[in-house]
């Protein structure tokens, strides 16, 4: 699958170079790191705020690559002996080359967005839809412009699915990645509150999360949890087209169809046996947690898209992600690692997973970022449900600012120990758990949690 001259001229504009350049001159991939960059390739020339890819036009032209791609500028460090496009923003001039490659594809595009859930979901997705063939997922956090990037151009030509995890940190992203890459099927996991800080509001967050489908194929599909009167609002402004809405019910629940144009799908779930039942079909997981279940909910209206039948398979193994959904077992304790990030959402969800187990619980909490002058009120909430809980003991680790704050509003019971450093965390657990006890271990990435795993007994 390779890139002419004529398209790349057609989106980035005309080649630059003294010489002649064959107009049959075929580049095999787009690249941006000079390190795995091969001869066929074409380099393109990211500037970010910690790197510059023109710093390694050098480099790369020991390689011997046929062309290179530079912000408007840098045309004067050019070797005089490399023909050049030259773009106002090469970040830009990435994406517009990964959207010619989407399009070479011609396979369906899955992108996830949601608040939480999202790299759980894509992980679902590709162990569940196997049988649909070679699929192509997002690689861990991929979820930016250039992790999409990087996700498309590297798409081989015995894909049959592209699987893609869209994040964003304000308004207008989701807008780019879904421009770039032309989705088939969107899923909106949820509009919960991170990034409150950022943009304000949920109502703000559940505006920006539905851009997803300014590009979305317009036969396509979006798929959304059913009953968030929010994000539903939000998407009937922008979305005309189909929408399934799926939802965690209990056996024998009435459910009020709130629309006869969109469709349903509708699960229970055996939090003992960890087994969801729809359409009579029963399914065993290996994630735990009525989150996850909902999570499934996603990934089987997504087969149901894709023809996928599941008269064969119904238990499907995920792998364990760093700082998610990862059980640790040591000779004293089993760790739930939830280290990876924290919002309002996901913690509450965690805790009740906890709860779940019969043992002696224990939690490792620090505080949740991102999210501005509500900090205050979701940190509460949290405390409230650990004082009303039976968690044994809570190290909470916040800054001392935000320590004053809980301490003046809210109830902190003898169970809730509040840290500023995690210096002494260690040993403090180490005394006060025994052996059985369970250990959840959550916060934002700021508090780097995961180091202090290997140190507990």
């Amino acid at each position: 699958m390779k890139f002419s001259i004529s398209e790349i001229n057609h989106n980035l504009g005309n080649i630059n170079f003294n010489g002649s350049v064959r107009s049959d001159l075929l580049f095999g991939n787009v690249s941006i790191d000079s390190r795995t960059i091969s001869p066929e390739d074409l380099f393109v020339a990211l500037q970010g705020e910690k790197f510059d890819g023109h710093d390694f036009l050098k480099n790369v032209l020991t390689i011997g690559v046929k062309a290179v791609v530079v912000n408007k500028g840098k045309e004067n460090i050019v070797p005089k002996n490399l023909p050049f496009w030259v773009v106002p923003d090469t970040k830009e001039a990435f994406l517009k080359l990964a959207l010619i490659k989407r399009r070479k594809l011609k396979i369906p595009v899955i992108a996830i967005t949601g608040s939480v859930g999202k790299t759980t979901t894509k992980e679902m997705t590709l162990e569940v839809l196997k049988s649909y063939g070679q699929i192509k997922v997002s690689d861990k956090n991929f979820n930016n412009e250039i992790g999409v990037g990087l996700t498309i151009h590297s798409c081989k030509v015995a894909d049959e699915l592209l699987v893609l995890e869209m994040g964003m940190r304000g308004r207008g992203q989701i807008e780019i990645l879904s421009k770039f890459s032309e989705p088939d099927i969107a899923v909106i996991t949820n509009i919960g509150s991170s990034h409150i800080g950022i943009l304000g509001s949920r109502c703000s967050i559940a505006e920006a999360k539905c851009e997803i489908t300014h590009h979305l194929n317009p036969n396509g599909l979006v798929i959304i949890p059913y009953g968030d009167s929010l994000l539903e609002k939000n998407l009937k402004k922008i979305w005309n087209g189909r929408v399934v809405k799926v939802k965690i019910v209990k056996k024998n629940q009435n459910i009020e169809f709130n629309s006869s144009k969109d469709r349903y799908v509708f699960g229970t779930y055996d939090s003992l046996k960890n087994i969801i039942e729809i359409d009579k079909k029963t399914f065993e997981i290996s994630y735990k947690g009525i989150h996850n279940a909902l999570n499934f909910l996603y990934v089987y209206a997504i087969s149901e898209e894709l023809g996928i039948n599941f008269d064969d398979h119904n238990k499907f193994t995920f792998r364990s992600l760093e700082g998610r959904n990862k059980i640790i077992n040591t000779n004293k304790l089993t760790i739930m690692d939830e280290t990876y990030n924290a919002s309002p959402e996901s913690v509450k969800a965690c805790i009740k997973l906890l709860l779940d187990y019969p043992n002696r619980h224990f939690f490792i909490f620090g505080s949740m970022q991102e999210l501005g002058d509500k900090s205050k009120q979701y940190h509460q909430e949290i405390i409230k449900l650990i004082n009303d809980s039976d968690i044994k003991r809570c190290i909470f680790i916040c800054e001392k600012d935000l320590e004053i704050q809980i301490r003046k509003y809210c109830f902190v019971s003898e169970k809730i120990v509040i840290l500023n450093r995690i210096d002494n965390i260690i040993p403090m657990i180490n005394e006060i758990t025994h052996k059985g006890d369970v250990l959840l271990i959550k916060g934002s990435r700021y508090w780097q949690l995961d180091k202090l795993i290997p140190y507990i007994n």
